[in-house]
């Protein structure tokens, strides 16, 4: 996949940092920008740690991404940090303004296929197995893809085979689209769930035969 002509141009600048913060939390810092996506609490506590402490200060563009509208993916705390920084670009999945009913003005809502770009990155929404979307990130030169809750939920320790295989193929159907748009990552952030049982890396094994990473990163979810 080429990437989009305006991020193409943008191949100078560089990523510097990427932090875990916690859940499903993630940070990407870059020379001029940085990417915060599915907040839920900061790393130390409530409202402590690298978020509070560093990330919201740093100089450059702020992007806040949200896949969906469960508590643990999106806080509603995050909308109040607009008032001390009125520059940040809110991306959230459509699902949190039709399901949350939240009445915010300065966000782009995507849904899967829409896409969001400006002159430092761009941004694709893909599906779900679970509600709202994954996103795929170019920024700097390279592919990012934040699963948010797209994951093979089998639950087959408690669910008829039959249903297992409907999880799967909704899954499996949602890996087909990504991977006729690009099949290779530069780092993926994809939930892992031990509560799926023995078999909870299923869906992260069955992503791996399909797309090509260079960095993996793996984090265990609640969802």
């Amino acid at each position: 996949r080429d990437l989009h002509p305006r991020v193409r141009r943008q191949r100078q600048m560089c990523i510097r940092d990427r932090t875990y913060i916690y859940h499903s939390g993630f940070a990407i810092e870059g020379e001029n920008f940085t990417i915060i996506i599915d907040y839920y609490r900061d790393s130390d506590g409530e409202n402590d740690g690298i978020v509070h402490d560093s990330l919201l200060h740093r100089a450059g563009k702020l992007y806040v991404l949200s896949t969906h509208s469960h508590s643990d993916h999106f806080n509603p705390e995050i909308l109040k940090w607009k008032q001390h920084r009125p520059d940040i670009q809110y991306i959230f999945s459509r699902d949190i303004l039709e399901d949350r009913h939240v009445r915010f003005d300065g966000a782009v809502y995507l849904s899967p296929s829409e896409l969001y770009h400006d002159n430092t990155l761009c941004i694709q929404a893909f599906g779900s197995t679970d509600v709202g979307c994954s996103f795929l990130i170019e920024v700097a030169g390279k592919l990012i893809f934040h699963a948010g809750d797209l994951n093979n939920w089998h639950w087959k320790e408690e669910s008829t085979m039959e249903e297992s295989a409907e999880y799967e193929a909704a899954y499996l159907h949602e890996l087909e689209i990504l991977a006729r748009v690009t099949n290779r990552f530069d780092l993926v952030m994809f939930p892992i769930d031990p509560r799926l049982g023995r078999e909870y890396m299923l869906g992260a094994e069955q992503f791996l035969s399909l797309i090509h990473i260079s960095e993996p990163t793996r984090h265990a979810q609640i969802s």
